[in-house]
C-alpha cells in the first residue's frame, strides 16, 4: 500500500494529457487497473471534482401511482400497500422498501402534468425540454450538460447512454443542433429483457473498443493512418461538420488506447457489490453509471424497459400490477444500491440524480387490470446533488385524476435539473436555424422549495 501512495503522490503532479502519453506508451496498462482504481478514488473525494447527472428512464411511461403516489381506500388505487420512508409522512410503495430507507435524499415531485400522451412526444419533450415541432432539432438533456461540464482532457466521453429505449430513435439521446461533439457514446449489453438472470447478464459493452483478426501494431498503424486522412480533410474542407467528426473520431482513439478504458470492465468490481446492484441489466448499468461518476464522466443516463409495448416495460395496458412489482424490484436494488455507493464515496452530494418517464399511467385501471396512457398528473424523482431531499412536492387529488397544487410542466422539471447542477437554465446555444435557445424553455421557472 506503501508503494501505492508513493506512486499516486508522484503522478498526482502530472497532467491528464501526460499521463494519456503515458497509458499510450504502454507504461500505464491494464496491469495497473489496481492503481486506476485508487486515482479514481482520490478523484472521488476531491473537494473541487466535477458536478455529474445521472438520469434513469422507464421506458414505457411508469405507474406512478403505484409506485410514489399512490392512494389507499380508493378504487383506482390498486392492492398495493403504501409504507412509512425514512423522512415521517412520505409514503411510497411497499415494493420499494430500500429506497423508502433513502428518502432523506429524495424529493419527489408528485404534481406533473403535461399535454403530451404519445409515447414519441412525451419522450421527446421529458428528454430535451422542448416540444418536437418545426425544424429545430433540440439536443438531448445529456448532450448539452455534457456541453456544460465537459472535461476536454479526459478520453472518457463526457455523455454515456446505456441501453438507449429501442422504441424510440437517437434524436432522443442524441445532440440534436450541437452537433456529434456532443454525441453519446452508446453501451450496448443483455438485450429485450430487463429482468434475464440466467448465468449473469453480459457486461455492458462498447462496441468495437478492441480490434479483432489484427495485431496490436497493425490496429496502431491503420489508426494512424486514418487520423491523418482525418486531419488532412478537415484542412482542406473547414467547417463545422468536418471538425466535430474528426473530434469525435480522435476522442474515440484516445479511449481505446487508455487506461481509461476500464472503466467500463465491470467485472473488476467484487462480486457481492454486484450482486446489491443486482444481476440484470438494469442493476448492471447502475452500477457502471458509478463507475463512470468516479472517473469523472458529467453526464449518464440508462433505461430500465424493453422494447414499447413488450412485457418488459412500463407501458402496462396489461397485467399492470404484477408487472409494476416485478419492475419495482429491479428498481429498488439497483437505485438505492447507486445512491448508498456514491453516498460512501462522498459523491452523493456531487451527483443529480433523475428518475422519470415520458408519462404516467391511468389512475382508473382498465378491463384488462392495466394502466394507459395519463400526462394530466404524475410523479417524477431528483436525488442527491444540489437536491432538497427528504419531501415530497405537490399533490394529486384523492383519485388521482388531477394536480391538487403546485402544478409542475415539464420545462420546469428540465430548469431545476440545471439549478441542481449549478448552472443557468437560461443560457443559450445557437441552433442548426441561427435561434439562440434556452436550456430550459420560456418560461420555466426551478422548484425553489427543492433547488432554492
Amino acid at each position: 500500500m506503501s508503494n501505492l501512495r508513493s506512486l499516486l503522490a508522484k503522478t498526482s503532479m502530472l497532467s491528464r494529457r501526460e499521463l494519456l502519453k503515458l497509458s499510450a506508451a504502454g507504461v500505464i496498462g491494464g496491469s495497473m487497473s489496481g492503481w486506476f482504481e485508487a486515482m479514481a478514488h482520490g478523484a472521488a473525494h476531491d473537494p473541487q471534482r466535477r458536478r455529474a447527472c445521472i438520469l434513469l428512464w422507464m421506458t414505457g411511461g411508469p405507474s406512478t401511482i403505484d409506485l410514489f403516489d399512490l392512494k389507499p381506500g380508493h378504487p383506482n388505487g390498486g392492492p398495493f400497500r403504501e409504507i412509512q420512508t425514512a423522512v415521517p409522512g412520505v409514503r411510497i410503495s411497499e415494493h420499494l422498501p430500500r429506497l423508502a430507507s433513502n428518502m432523506a435524499d429524495m424529493a419527489i415531485v408528485r404534481s406533473m402534468s403535461s399535454r403530451e400522451g404519445d409515447h414519441g412526444r412525451a419522450a421527446y419533450l421529458l428528454r430535451t425540454g422542448y416540444l418536437q415541432q418545426g425544424p429545430i432539432r433540440y439536443p438531448s438533456l445529456g448532450s448539452l450538460v455534457s456541453k456544460e461540464l465537459a472535461n476536454e482532457e479526459t478520453p472518457l466521453p463526457n455523455f454515456v447512454s446505456l441501453y438507449p429505449p429501442q422504441g424510440f430513435g437517437p434524436e432522443f439521446y442524441g445532440a440534436g443542433f450541437l452537433g456529434p461533439r456532443y454525441a453519446p457514446l452508446v453501451v450496448t449489453g443483455t438485450p429485450a429483457n430487463p429482468q434475464d438472470m440466467g448465468a449473469g447478464p453480459q457486461a455492458p459493452r462498447i462496441p468495437n473498443l478492441q480490434p479483432e483478426g489484427v495485431s496490436p501494431a497493425q490496429a496502431d498503424a491503420r489508426v494512424d493512418l486514418l487520423l491523418d486522412m482525418e486531419r488532412e480533410f478537415v484542412s482542406r474542407n473547414p467547417g463545422l461538420s468536418p471538425q466535430s467528426h474528426a473530434t469525435a473520431y480522435e476522442r474515440a482513439v484516445r479511449l481505446m488506447r487508455s487506461a481509461a478504458a476500464a472503466a467500463f470492465n465491470i467485472e473488476e468490481e467484487p462480486a457481492h457489490v454486484r450482486d446489491q446492484y443486482g444481476r440484470n441489466q438494469f442493476g448492471q448499468g447502475c452500477l457502471l453509471a458509478r463507475r463512470l461518476v468516479e472517473r469523472g464522466v458529467p453526464f449518464i443516463e440508462l433505461s430500465l424497459g424493453g422494447n414499447l409495448g413488450g412485457p418488459n416495460d412500463w407501458d402496462t395496458h396489461g397485467q399492470n400490477f404484477p408487472r409494476v412489482q416485478a419492475l419495482s424490484q429491479i428498481l429498488d436494488s439497483a437505485w438505492a444500491t447507486l445512491m448508498e455507493d456514491l453516498r460512501a464515496r462522498g459523491m452523493l452530494e456531487t451527483t443529480t440524480i433523475v428518475w422519470m418517464g415520458e408519462f404516467g399511467r391511468t389512475p382508473r385501471i382498465n378491463g384488462q387490470g392495466g394502466r394507459d396512457h395519463w400526462p394530466n398528473s404524475f410523479s417524477a424523482v431528483l436525488a442527491g446533488g444540489g437536491i432538497r431531499g427528504g419531501q415530497a412536492y405537490g399533490r394529486t387529488s384523492p383519485d388521482g385524476l388531477a394536480v391538487d397544487s403546485d402544478p409542475t410542466s415539464s420545462k420546469s422539471f428540465i430548469a431545476t435539473v440545471w439549478r441542481a447542477l449549478g448552472i443557468d437554465h437560461t443560457k443559450t446555444n445557437l441552433s442548426n436555424v441561427g435561434r439562440p435557445i434556452r436550456l430550459a424553455d420560456n418560461g420555466s421557472t426551478p422548484i425553489a422549495d427543492i433547488v432554492g
